[in-house]
């Protein structure tokens, strides 16, 4: 993974933007991840692990209501949480990613391994519904491997003039 998060670094430091996460069910794996490689105080803002629903709602300002109607784990929460995030740390990119990594906590309707993820680039915002499968570790890592070949991939795919900092 740490090609990936290679270069997605020099992404963000060509475009001068910077990256801040909040984390559910990978409990802080995808800030560690990227706080792996050197340099990333240039890139890399910070992140919050918003595992309870209270700091979800205390310091993301998710709704209660969508914790109630939708749930935690679900593309409501994770756009609230990714623009809660952009408030909060004012930064140009960021990802919010919430899930159910087992071995308990599934249902039919969310089974292990339902994870949603939201991103923000720069004002445009987007949001993923993945189902992985594995060990616990396995499905927290398969969610930010995911999560940052998603980023790389649409900063691939975004034509930067129309993006103002």
């Amino acid at each position: 993974m740490q090609d990936i998060v290679f270069r997605l670094a020099e992404i963000l430091k060509s475009k001068g933007y910077w990256l801040s996460v909040a984390e559910s069910c990978t409990g802080g794996l995808l800030a560690h991840t990227v706080t792996n490689v050197s340099g990333s105080s240039l890139w890399f803002k910070g992140g919050i692990v918003a595992y309870a629903n209270e700091i979800k709602e205390r310091l993301l300002g998710v709704d209660r209501e969508i914790l109630i109607q939708y749930g935690a784990v679900s593309q409501q929460c994770v756009l609230a949480m990714v623009q809660g995030l952009i408030k909060l740390f004012k930064t140009e990119v960021g990802v919010a990613i919430s899930g159910i990594a087992g071995p308990g906590g599934g249902s039919e309707e969310k089974p292990v391994g339902t994870v949603y993820q939201a991103f923000w680039l720069n004002g445009q915002i987007w949001s993923k519904k993945c189902l992985f499968a594995g060990e616990r570790l396995e499905i927290k890592e398969q969610s930010v491997e995911f999560c940052l070949k998603e980023l790389l991939t649409k900063f691939r795919n975004t034509k930067f003039n129309s993006l103002k900092r």
